[in-house]
């Protein structure tokens, strides 16, 4: 069965930092490109970063790059998400999936709120 368990979510001020964390059973990292998706109330769901451990492809959301970091740990089969300077239009819900390249990822972890205040 796969799963994916998203944790780290939390409430930090703006310029603040947290780190998601993705830990993943079921399946190898190998198999699917793991990564980020974010829902803010009142939008749509959108990725902001994704790893494919298989060419070492990085994906970022232009409005993360440069402060959002993703990275794996192949060996733990989990997938991080350092997510530094971060705004008030940062807060959103965060879900992890697996096969995040693509135009619909294949499965989806619970979400993790992510709160940052001004």
């Amino acid at each position: 069965e796969v799963q994916l368990q998203a944790s780290g979510g939390g409430l930090v001020q703006a310029g603040g930092s947290l780190r998601l964390s993705c830990a993943a059973s079921g399946f190898s990292f190998d198999d699917y490109s793991i990564g980020w998706f974010r829902q803010a109330p009142g939008k749509e769901r959108e990725r902001v970063s994704c790893i494919n451990s298989r060419d070492g492809t990085l994906d970022y959301a232009d409005s993360v790059r440069g402060r959002f970091t993703i990275s794996s740990d192949n060996a733990e089969n989990t997938v991080y998400l350092q997510m530094n300077s971060l705004k008030s239009e940062d807060t959103a819900v965060y879900y992890c999936a697996a096969e995040c390249l693509a135009t619909r990822p294949r499965y989806w972890g619970q979400g993790t709120q992510v709160t940052v205040s001004s």
